[in-house]
């Protein structure tokens, strides 16, 4: 049984009905598109486009999956696009569109590769996609750790370093030692200073975070954690004594000043 577009998009929950699925040309003699461009540059093409609407659909739907070209019978993911309206446009024979890009399909940006079956079409409707073949899934490239000094995550790059292949070595990183950590909530710059010590690795504390926003800690349930960046303070070999882990903790509470004027309660 071959696997389909159709059951990638209901693993996004993106209905192909609300999806117009885009495979752009490179066209370099043109001064447009080539192997190179930027995101910027792809994002920026799309979003100007014909106002015949033989060439373009007159309404476009909320969702635009944009494929690069590769060959002539395959496409592999950029990114998806969510539609936010259309913008003011001074050339009668171009429509200009409010184009952000989303999150979803994120993890397969530059990895899936679709069947592309009509060559000679750059553009077709997600129900029409749905039926096309997918040819590959490429591994991803892997992420190098960046060092526990110079490592700082927000909310969602915390998801992804728990769940994605790319980050294999960071999760091998903080599952190899204990050690203090501080969460700031952005917002308002409040800190919070905790600490992994005992049985539980920094990875197994900070996956508690990434599940329900909180770890348990009484001081952070009532807050959105998507606006938490998670740092590193100091860390331990796992057979350091509990007493040591202690002492590095109240001292960083004391010096972050977190008890008064932030988010830890003792």
């Amino acid at each position: 049984m071959t696997l389909t577009a159709s059951a990638i998009f209901a693993s996004a929950g993106l209905d192909p009905t609300d999806a117009m699925v885009i495979r752009h040309a490179y066209v370099r003699e043109r001064g447009n598109l080539h192997p190179d461009s930027t995101d910027a540059e792809i994002l920026e093409y799309t979003r100007v486009q014909s106002s015949n609407p033989r060439i373009f659909p007159a309404a476009p739907p909320p969702y635009w999956v944009v494929f690069r070209p590769e060959g002539g019978d395959r496409a592999r993911l950029w990114a998806v696009l969510r539609y936010n309206g259309e913008e003011a446009c001074a050339d009668p024979s171009r429509r200009v569109f409010n184009l952000e890009v989303i999150d979803l399909l994120d993890d397969l940006r530059d990895r899936l590769v679709i069947g592309w079956r009509s060559p000679r079409t750059w553009w077709i409707w997600g129900t029409t996609a749905a039926v096309y073949p997918i040819v590959e899934i490429a591994d991803s490239q892997p992420i190098r750790f960046p060092g526990f000094d110079a490592l700082t995550l927000d909310y969602p790059q915390l998801q992804a370093v728990l769940r994605e292949h790319r980050y294999a070595a960071w999760r091998t990183a903080l599952s190899s030692v204990i050690g203090i950590y501080l969460i700031t909530d952005t917002r308002d710059g409040r800190h919070y200073v905790g600490k992994a010590d005992g049985a539980e690795n920094l990875l197994q504390r900070w996956a508690a975070y990434a599940t329900n926003g909180h770890g348990g800690n009484v001081e952070l349930r009532s807050l959105d954690p998507t606006t938490f960046r998670l740092s590193v303070l100091r860390v331990f070999d796992p057979a350091t004594p509990t007493l040591e882990i202690n002492a590095a903790e109240g001292h960083f509470k004391h010096a972050l000043d977190s008890r008064r004027h932030g988010l830890n309660r003792n």
